[in-house]
């Protein structure tokens, strides 16, 4: 058997933008949900393009967007690619996807929270070990405050290992899913064929459940992603290399700034030079 890779746009979606028990699967899972009563029971299926009401104003479109029936909206996105350009697009989805709940005739009393489920296979914190960032709005001294509305959750596939984190099994699973099926699989663990949900979303996976046609979008999605990643570790070596010429500058420029103030102070130049690492020569030429 032949499975394409999960994390692509076209299986992602398949997976869990049309199987609504999948996607309910991977939310119970997933998200900062503590009390049974908080799990998701059933989803709808919302728009994946949040319109703005002024078409002056910015359209954008997400991977996955569905609501249950208390309310609350569930947004997921697979990102391929770390950038704090899509940081700032996951707040600005959830928020409009928060303020857009109410139009003039509601009450703010309705609102209901928004989750922002973000898997990035990439790593973006690398100072920190844990794989699973929440992020909402709590008091800066009292974290036990918090003003409901706006959960943001970010996921580091990459950090993602399953022998730490087996206290959680379906949330194990479905990041196993994401991160061990691939073009290069053969034998899928007997972990994953057990379950009946992360069974199912593999036979989606399967390369013979696509058209032609899908199988070439999917090449050129990953086409696509590789440009995007030669693009940004270009422009970071380059901003790296920027750094050292500008850190290797200003040091050269700080020594001869300190031997002008000692020349000028009457210290002999044998002195200044020994102070500062400059020739005899240059510190004469000030």
């Amino acid at each position: 058997m032949k499975y394409l890779d999960p994390k692509a746009d076209l299986t992602f979606k398949k997976v869990f933008g049309e199987h609504p028990d999948l996607v309910i699967s991977l939310l119970n899972a997933l998200l900062p949900l503590d009390k049974p009563e908080e799990e998701v029971q059933s989803i709808e299926y919302l728009p994946t393009e949040l319109v703005p009401d002024n078409p002056l104003r910015k359209n954008s479109i997400v991977d996955v967007r569905c609501k249950d029936a208390r309310g609350r909206q569930f947004i997921v996105e697979m990102q391929m690619v770390w950038s704090k350009e899509f940081q700032n697009r996951v707040l600005f989805n959830a928020s409009k996807a928060y303020v857009r709940q109410l139009d003039k005739s509601n009450d703010y009393d309705l609102l209901q929270p928004v989750y922002s489920l973000n898997l990035v296979n990439d790593i973006f914190e690398p100072d920190m070990e844990p794989y699973y960032h929440y992020y909402r709005m709590v008091h800066y001294e009292r974290t036990d405050k918090v003003i409901d509305g706006l959960h943001l959750i970010f996921i580091e596939l990459p950090k993602f290992k399953p022998h730490n984190y087996s206290e959680k099994k379906m949330q194990v699973l479905w990041l196993r899913f994401l991160t061990e099926i691939s073009e290069q699989t053969r034998d899928v663990p007997q972990e994953l064929l057990d379950n009946p949900e992360v069974s199912k979303a593999l036979t989606e996976v399967e390369e013979s459940a696509f058209t032609e046609a899908e199988l070439e979008g999917y090449d050129k999605f990953w086409d696509t992603i590789r440009v995007e990643c030669t693009l940004v570790n270009s422009a970071l070596r380059r901003y790296k290399e920027g750094m050292a010429e500008g850190e290797a500058k200003g040091m050269a420029e700080g020594k001869t700034e300190v031997a002008r103030n000692l020349k000028q102070m009457g210290l002999p130049v044998e002195a200044i030079a020994q102070a500062t690492g400059l020739t005899p020569e240059a510190i004469e030429a000030l």
